[in-house]
């Protein structure tokens, strides 16, 4: 309830109004709030120069699906042939002769089979990173959020892409099982 207000002398300032508290409350948070513009320097953060144009379009070229796509598929050839040359190093059939199984494969031998299968692993891995990151990216884009799901369709398209050369169920198959390893990859990196 507003308190009355005192009584004013003849000749004297007239009082101010009552104090309404729904008028209060529409400048507070109702209709006629303004906006207000936050600054980090006045609330004790660390200052920043403005960006200049150079920064913004190397910004703009490094968030776009290509370079995320390129990036992806350099990372994958690496790790691919990282992954092919210790995978070839451990195998125990490594120019494996049938007419020979006692034959021991010299160093050429060897060092050929873990170029070739460096290599394959390469760029197969390079594919796989390069399908992903750019259907990641496109979808990213197109929903317009970035969050877990946006893993597990753009696994579900990679997964049934690669999977559908064998086939149909293949594909279904590659699909379901891309998008549940990226689901789990995600949740783990949240």
């Amino acid at each position: 309830m507003a308190a009355a207000p005192p009584p004013s002398a003849p000749g004297g300032p007239e009082p101010p109004p009552p104090l309404q508290y729904s008028l209060l409350l529409q400048h507070l948070v109702g209709e006629q709030r303004r906006p207000r513009a936050w600054d980090p320097a006045a609330l004790g953060g660390i200052p920043s120069p403005p960006k200049s144009e150079e920064q913004k379009m190397v910004e703009r070229a490094m968030e776009s699906c290509a370079f995320k796509a390129a990036l992806a598929c350099v990372g994958g050839f690496v790790l691919g042939g990282a992954f092919g040359v210790f995978t070839a190093g451990i195998d125990t059939n490594v120019a494996f002769d049938p007419k020979d199984p006692y034959r021991t494969p010299t160093a050429k031998e060897v060092l050929k089979d873990m170029g070739q299968r460096g290599i394959s692993y390469a760029k197969n891995f390079a594919i796989v990173g390069a399908m992903f990151s750019c259907t990641e990216c496109m979808v990213e884009s197109y929903r317009g959020k970035s969050d877990w799901k946006n893993s597990v369709i753009s696994g579900c398209i990679t997964g049934g892409a690669i999977g559908f050369r064998a086939g149909l169920k293949a594909g279904v198959i590659g699909c379901g099982g891309f998008a549940a390893f990226s689901a789990a990859i995600d949740y783990y990196l949240r």
